[in-house]
Order: C-alpha cells, then structure tokens, then sequence
C-alpha cells in the first residue's frame, strides 16, 4: 500500500502546480509509444489483434516497470525510517503527475474567460480539452462542452486514478494512466480506429465502471444533503445511461442534475457526425455562474474520495 502521507504530499502538490508544464510527463511518453505502435501495426488484416496486442503490452509494460522500479527503491537505505526514503518520493511524484484535478479546473475556467473575449477565441480554448470539432460550435455549445469535460474528466482524471491508487498503490495508478490515454488515442468508433482500438475503449470501460458511479455518487450527495434534493440520484439513474460511453454518462449526468442543465447531443468527431442522446432536459442558457458551481463540485468530490483513500490506506 502507498503511504498516505505520499498521497497527500503529491494531491497537494497537484493543487498548488497542475500538471508540470516543464518537466517530462509520464503521459507524453505513453502517448509516443502509443502513437508509434498504433502506426506500425494499424494496416493490413488483424488490426483487432494488433489492437489488442499493443494495449496489452502496453499496460503491462507500464505495471510491471513501475513496480519494480518501486521495489528497488524500497531497498535503498534511508535515514527517516523504513517506506521514507527513495520509494516515498517516487510515490508522491507518481500521485503528482497522476492527478489532474487542478489542471482541469484551469483548463475549464479559461474557456468561459476566453469566451468572454470573442467566440472564436472561446472555440479554440474548448478545443484543447475536447476530440469534437469546435470549429462551428455556438457560445452556448461551447459551455456545454466545457462543463461535459469538467464532469466526464473529474472521473477520469481524479477520481479513477485514486480509486486505483486505494486498490493497487501507485504502480496500479500509472498504469490506469495508461489504459486512459490508450482511450484518448484509439479508442474511438471512426472509420481508422473502429478495429484497432475496440479493445482499449473496452479495458478503459472496464477499468472506469465503478469510479465513474462514484464520481456521480460522491457529486450528488453533497448536493442531495444540503439541498434536500434527493430526487437527484434517481436522475442520475435515468440519464446517466444515455451516453455512447457506458461510464461518461454518469459524472455527466450528477453535474446536469445539479445545475439543472442539458448536456449531450449530436457532435462531430475527425469530419463524422455523432448523434449522441441528451442528458437531462432544461435547455436553459449557461453562465459563468454555472461553471464556478460547478468547479465547487468538482473541489468537494475529489477532497471527499481524497478522504476516502487516505482513511484505507491508513486502515490497510
């Protein structure tokens, strides 16, 4: 198990910096080699199996690197004690470059500001943190993806890595990284990715089936208690289901709940039209308002799951 006190010194340093725009990113790196592989096997006949083969190798690659590199700086001498040496800070660098809660939160309130400015530039903010095409979108679209993102990677960048932080320490965490960005990259219905990226959208539904529920869960419950609002997790029953994604749908549809909005909807993606289902039903105007609630949100559910892993951690 990780340290807890790893855990917090490396949430804490997410907080204070977001991701480390300076120094090398584990992420970049799994990119590259995704990117690599997927353009020397994605052609001719199998593209299934080599899909399947590079997303295998690739996670194990990540599990095992990661967890011996662990276990060697375990065995270096320390002068604070056992588990406080080499192996702690490893730990809280790979918890740091893991979490992504700050960023997210910058990316998403930069978007209304830029919005704010002109259309254009608010298109073009959008477009760092989404794969739709911006390029059409109206100011009203733009908020909404905005907000879809701030709700859909409040799982995928907070919460999922703790919850396989909790279950499989940090070598657990930073291959979920993996499984995630092998998602972001080919896991996609296109025309291109259709066959050689099914089974990395697949182990990505997988690895994110139960932090995705307990994204919403802990989003809705604040919510449910101090608002005597507790109609909002039948809701999130209703509408967290109506997304092409088995697990978006759910963050996405606690954060439409609480601010009584509509998200989903067609958009396209690399030139294809997606006709995705709608998420909740007030097709009211979003505001900036909107956002600053729904970045409290954002705050409260990754303190209240911070709390959780510390707590089991601590027990275990």
């Amino acid at each position: 198990m990780t340290n807890p006190f790893a855990i917090l010194i490396g949430w804490v340093l997410d907080l204070i910096f977001g991701d480390p725009q300076r120094l090398p990113h584990p992420v970049v790196g799994f990119g590259k080699m995704i990117s690599c592989g997927e353009h020397r096997l994605n052609m001719g006949a199998h593209r299934k199996l080599k899909g399947a083969l590079l997303a295998i190798t690739l996670i194990l690659l990540v599990f095992l690197a990661t967890f011996l590199l662990r276990y060697l700086f375990s065995k270096l001498p320390s002068p604070f004690g056992e588990g406080m040496g080499v192996r702690l800070l490893f730990d809280v660098m790979i918890i740091f470059y893991c979490l992504a809660g700050t960023t997210l939160i910058r990316e998403v309130r930069n978007v209304f500001l830029a919005l704010d400015r002109s259309l254009e530039e608010g298109r073009e903010q959008v477009a760092r943190i989404v794969g739709r095409d911006t390029s059409e979108l109206s100011a009203q679209e733009v908020r909404t993806a905005a907000l879809e993102t701030l709700a859909e990677n409040l799982s995928d960048g907070v919460i999922a890595p703790l919850f396989w932080l909790a279950l499989l320490g940090t070598p657990g965490m930073l291959t979920y990284k993996m499984v995630n960005t092998l998602d972001s990259m080919i896991g996609y219905r296109t025309e291109r990715y259709k066959d050689f990226g099914c089974w990395a959208a697949r182990i990505d539904d997988v690895a994110n089936f139960i932090p995705a529920r307990l994204t919403a869960l802990l989003m809705a419950l604040p919510h449910a208690i101090f608002n005597f609002q507790f109609s909002i997790f039948n809701f999130i029953k209703k509408y967290g289901k109506n997304h092409t994604s088995p697990n978006s749908g759910y963050p996405e549809a606690a954060l439409a709940g609480i601010l009584d909005c509509r998200f989903g909807g067609p958009h396209y993606y690399f030139g294809e039209l997606f006709d995705k289902p709608y998420i909740g039903e007030n097709d009211r105007e979003l505001t900036t308002a909107d956002m600053k609630k729904a970045i409290r949100v954002n705050r409260t559910t990754e303190i209240l799951m911070l709390l959780i892993v510390l707590l089991c951690c601590a027990i275990v």
